[in-house]
């Protein structure tokens, strides 16, 4: 397994947040930090909305032409 270094802190989260997420955590049985560390992997490999809207900003200029 590989080991990794890297530390994320977020400060400031509401503690009924933080409850609510250990309680998810516990519904899957897994530790909240497990969870989050999943949760932040599956989130940051999806594409952006503004990526896609972005896409369709450029077909629409390269279609409008025509009409």
């Amino acid at each position: 397994m590989k080991k990794y270094k890297n530390t994320l802190t977020i400060r400031g989260l509401d503690d009924r947040i933080i409850e609510r997420l250990k309680a998810r955590a516990r519904t899957k049985g897994r530790s909240l930090e497990a969870d989050l560390r999943d949760l932040l992997t599956h989130t940051s490999r999806q594409p952006l909305v503004i990526d896609a809207l972005a896409e369709a900003d450029r077909t629409a200029a390269m279609t409008s032409g025509d009409r």
